[in-house]
């Protein structure tokens, strides 16, 4: 049997706030699942999760869980 390996996790956590920033990146932390300050979620360290991270890097901190 072959084991296939599961995704890595990235930890994210909203930085600042969605305030005044532009529809695309209000859009992409949207679509990773935050909403809130200091709100952290953990998802699939996948290229289209990581593409939003990118697009949305300076709002947010990236942890990588183990």
């Amino acid at each position: 049997m072959s084991k296939t390996a599961a995704p890595k996790q990235i930890k994210l956590t909203l930085i600042r706030s969605l305030a005044a920033q532009l529809k695309m990146h209000v859009n992409c932390v949207n679509g990773l699942g935050l909403k809130k300050m200091h709100q952290s979620v953990t998802v699939a360290a996948t290229p289209e999760n990581m593409g939003m991270v990118n697009k949305s890097r300076f709002m947010l901190k990236v942890e990588e869980v183990n």
